[in-house]
């Protein structure tokens, strides 16, 4: 498994997805191999939950991160070979041909819209669109997390891919008793949990907050490297209302706060199926989000949804006056997380990678676009038209 931070899962989706499906394979009798960056003071263990580690560095520009440690370890990985190997984000391409030389079967996790975040420039845009066409020419297979990125990846180059949604946890509605140590109250907070990046609308929602009347305080859990500017302006927006927690990295601690939140704020607007809004919705958190097909899919007509800083002050607003409201949303909301199963996930995985590691590969498509579309595009809003698929 090759191409993000590695285990153990601290950042973000795919380090999730590497984790649960690749602790889960182990437990099956596969020998899992999981690359992962080298953090400071020290490379870290040599295994993690049945998982073989190898740990290599990475240069720490933004730009270079991932590309850098990707290179180290599809190189690492052509001279110890497997089966088959994942190789997560689409932004990983230049190194797919190597794959290929090398004889070693692979799939393709392609991520969300990525050339629509807004921390990438011109250049940054192209790149991933470019990434993107590549992964489609060179991958053997092509892994889906939602329906609108199957959708995305069917309209634009004419590519079928196979859709594994991620697991969601279903969670007690029960704690130790941390969240009160914290100075909380069991369903007496709204609760944001992201990255702070443009496309995850945390700004929005503390000024939507901000500007409201709410009388429950707003936590928000997060931070990002290489966003200092981002993160002062979502600072400045708060009033005393609002708690800045910054990064937390105890899933324990995570988990208590999503199951005692009275609702819970989710922002991401590009980045497909979400880690975080399954775990919010597995612990019953009455869930308000950005209005785009991918929290669509997961929430339906369960969740409530903004676009706009109004949106957010209605909707909290509208929250508060309707308590019951909230936690009959909040019980609808974990029973759909059932839906979303890890070991389902895992026998997805294991599917492809035994027909990959067979040989059954597909006939890939060109990676020619069919439509042209602006490279400077800022993140579309509003949600877009879903079908109904299969899922493996």
């Amino acid at each position: 498994m090759v191409g993000t931070r590695g285990v153990p899962a601290r950042y973000g989706g795919f380090e999730t997805c590497v984790e649960e499906v690749g602790a889960r394979l182990a437990e099956r009798g596969h020998d899992v191999l999981v690359y992962c960056r080298e953090q400071a003071g020290g490379t870290g263990p040599e295994a993690y939950r049945g998982m073989r580690l190898v740990h290599l560095p990475a240069m720490r520009k933004r730009s270079l991160e991932t590309l850098s440690h990707t290179g180290l370890s599809v190189a690492h990985l052509v001279r110890h070979r497997t089966d088959v190997a994942v190789v997560f984000n689409a932004a990983n391409a230049p190194w797919l041909p190597v794959l290929r030389a090398a004889g070693i079967p692979f799939a393709t996790h392609v991520d969300g819209l990525e050339w629509k975040r807004a921390k990438w420039g011109p250049t940054g845009r192209r790149y991933y669109r470019a990434a993107e066409a590549l992964s489609v020419r060179w991958s053997d297979a092509l892994i889906a997390d939602a329906v609108g990125i199957q959708d995305y990846y069917r309209a634009e180059f004419g590519a079928d891919s196979t859709l594994i949604r991620y697991g969601a946890p279903v969670l007690d509605d029960s704690g130790s008793g941390r969240v009160e140590a914290l100075g909380l109250q069991p369903h007496g907070y709204h609760l944001v949990v992201a990255r702070f990046e443009p496309e995850n609308h945390v700004d929005r929602i503390v000024d939507g907050y901000r500007r409201s009347g709410a009388r429950l305080p707003l936590v928000v859990v997060g931070s990002a490297p290489y966003a200092d500017e981002y993160t002062a302006r979502v600072h400045a927006l708060g009033d005393e209302r609002v708690r800045f927690l910054g990064g937390v990295w105890d899933q324990d601690l995570l988990d208590e706060l999503y199951a005692n939140a009275f609702t819970y704020l989710h922002g991401h607007s590009v980045g497909g199926t979400n880690p975080s809004l399954l775990r919010a919705i597995g612990a019953g958190a009455a869930t308000i989000a950005f209005d785009v097909s991918f929290n669509w899919e997961v929430l339906g007509e369960a969740g409530r949804y903004f676009t706009t800083v109004e949106d957010v002050t209605h909707t909290l607003d509208a929250a508060e006056a309707d308590p019951d409201g909230v936690m009959l949303r909040g019980r609808n909301l974990r029973e759909r997380a059932k839906g979303y199963d890890w070991e389902a996930v895992t026998d997805g995985y294991e599917a492809l990678c035994r027909a990959l590691a067979s040989g059954a590969v597909a006939e890939r498509a060109t990676g020619r676009r069919r439509r042209q579309a602006d490279d400077d595009v800022q993140p579309a809003e509003g949600r877009t038209p879903m079908v109904a698929v299969r899922q493996v």
